[in-house]
């Protein structure tokens, strides 16, 4: 009998990737992975705990395909630059993209995106306790609009229409960036929903 094939961490997500882009999130089974990888799912659990364990590696994957902007670049490129990656991972793995909104990020290697985005707003001049929350409101609006395209919410626009969109969503981003650099935002307390009243 032959030697089983040799596995790792790299091999086992990048086939979680292709089986969740080919068949769906639902699809995606240690047994699964094994079979595509001729190995027994015994043979997995060296190098990812359980099923939990490779949805976080294929967060990972779709978190870390984009390469990391330069941090000699200003802040806004930087942002745009990490937004349009994000756009163009969504396109390429329309099938899996949308756990981004429903998965925590939980390993380091996924958690390089967050840490760039952080990185650009110190560098806009956000100020560092508003840092976080201004990260989660931009991220999730670029996320948002990414699994809008690729779920088909936008099919009714053409291509060229939805990038102008994006386009404009990049800059209303940047304008927020920029007010809560200029303080022209009240920051936390605007939110109360006593104020709005």
């Amino acid at each position: 009998m032959g030697r089983p094939p040799l596995i790792d961490r790299e091999l086992v997500l990048a086939t979680a990737l292709e089986l969740a882009d080919e068949h769906g999130l639902e699809a995606l089974t240690m047994g699964a992975v094994a079979r595509q990888l001729g190995v027994t799912p015994m043979a997995l659990y060296r190098h990812v705990g359980n099923k939990a364990d490779l949805v976080d590696g294929v967060v990972e994957l779709l978190l870390t395909q984009m390469p990391e902007p330069s941090p000699a670049l200003p802040w806004s490129e930087r942002l745009t630059d990490l937004a349009s990656g994000i756009l163009r991972t969504a396109r390429r793995h329309p099938n899996v993209f949308p756990v981004l909104l429903q998965h925590p990020v939980t390993t380091s290697g996924a958690r390089r995106a967050r840490r760039a985005v952080y990185a650009a707003l110190a560098d806009a001049g956000v100020p560092a306790d508003r840092v976080a929350q201004v990260e989660r409101l931009v991220s999730t609006a670029v996320l948002g609009f990414a699994v809008s395209d690729v779920a088909g919410r936008f099919r009714r626009h053409s291509r060229r229409q939805v990038d102008e969109d994006f386009d404009v969503l990049l800059a209303l981003l940047g304008r927020f960036v920029a007010s809560e650099v200029d303080g022209s935002s009240e920051g936390p307390a605007r939110s109360d929903p006593a104020r709005q009243r």
